[in-house]
């Protein structure tokens, strides 16, 4: 225990040193590599033969670098049936034996030494994992839980390619054969491996960023001072809109006060003025209307050289604005009657709006066209 807590330590630390080198964040799917294997496996119990139990394997992994220190795979190892082992009947498979399991790495030369920027031309890798072996060359086969452990050493040939040897050893923890424990790490259920192997990494791998880039603090610095000036800008021209609104606000309030100016028409002459009333909102002449337009036409056909101003008028109900135009819409509603119904030259018509009319003491008379003939 004492030496676990030692070497914990240590990677802290190592780690502690480490984070101070600033790392681009890593994606998913970054720094992941696939790599195949090549090699022997042979048994380790009393009575084995290193040389002559030994057989071909071949495997292939693929892994996950989680940072410059600390990786994650998954890794499968298959024994070629060319022998059998001590004691054991030939299978009737190409494969006498498997290992199939997860792993972790710790990279001592990253871990101890700081990460570099870039890949060491040699690492030592150690490495550690768990899974489901099984021998083929035994009746009924025996499937067990399976730990290993071992070394790489790793040759980068490139920054995508390497070249590794690695030794390990992998446990049968179902206590097969042997009377101790199932979790004990026993050489009689132990096996030897040997594997040559090459690794092929996707992408760039990890990269360094310089976090005291001066050109970089510069331009941000500059960027501020630019929305500072945007801020103050704003601020003046927030202000310079509050002060045209209460200005605004001070012309509405005396348009508020002001006396309304009242519009009269005076004419003694009754004969040569004729009205025409509207429905509110409205500009179209009723039916009941057409009369007073008719006796207009026809007082101008019996005087030729006679002409007419049409002035017309909306109540105080509704939208100034609205009314304003709605009084000179019907102004040109009687004009049109004139020139289209009855053939009156437009050039003896006069139309104009006149607003808001207050000459008849009943608002609802004040939708009115009032037409002075001369």
């Amino acid at each position: 225990m004492k030496k676990l807590f030692l070497i914990a330590t240590a990677a802290v630390g190592m780690m502690t040193a480490q984070a101070q080198q600033a790392l681009e964040a890593p994606t998913f799917g970054s720094n992941w590599s696939v790599g195949v294997e090549v090699g022997g496996i042979t048994p380790l119990y009393d009575g084995s033969s290193f040389i002559g139990d030994m057989r071909g394997a071949f495997g292939a992994h693929v892994q996950k670098q989680i940072s410059p220190v600390f990786g994650l795979g998954v890794e499968g190892i298959f024994g070629i049936n060319t022998s059998s082992w001590a004691n054991m009947q030939h299978s009737k498979t190409a494969i006498d034996n498997h290992y199939v399991g997860a792993y972790g790495t710790v990279n001592f030369m990253n871990l101890f030494g700081g990460y570099q920027c870039a890949p060491r031309l040699f690492e030592i890798e150690a490495q550690a994992g768990a899974g489901w072996g099984r021998y083929y060359n035994v009746k009924n086969y025996h499937n067990f839980f399976a730990t290993k452990a071992g070394l790489n050493f790793n040759f980068n040939v490139s920054p995508n390619v390497t070249l590794s040897v690695k030794p390990a050893v992998i446990w049968d923890m179902s206590d097969a054969g042997v009377s101790q424990s199932s979790a004990a790490y026993n050489k009689e259920t132990a096996s030897f491996s040997i594997m040559a192997g090459f690794t092929y990494k996707f992408g760039e791998g990890f990269k360094c960023v310089d976090t005291q880039n001066q050109a970089e603090i510069d331009a941000l610095n500059a960027q501020i001072n630019a929305l500072r000036a945007d801020l103050a800008a704003c601020n003046a021209a927030t202000a310079a809109a509050a002060a045209t609104a209460a200005d605004l606000a001070n012309q509405l309030e005396a348009c508020k006060n002001r006396k309304p100016e009242v519009v009269k028409e005076v004419n003694n002459n009754l004969q040569s003025v004729r009205y025409i009333f509207y429905k509110i909102g409205s500009s179209v002449i009723t039916a009941d209307q057409m009369p007073n337009v008719e006796m207009v036409a026809s007082y101008m056909k019996n005087h030729p050289n006679s002409k007419v101003v049409i002035k017309g008028y909306a109540s105080q109900d509704g939208n100034l604005d609205f009314n304003i135009k709605l009084a000179a819409a019907r102004a040109e509603s009687v004009k049109n009657a004139l020139i289209k119904k009855y053939g009156v030259k437009a050039d003896r018509i006069t139309a104009e709006g006149e607003g808001i009319g207050h000459m008849f003491t009943e608002n609802d008379w004040n939708r009115v066209s009032i037409c002075t003939l001369d």
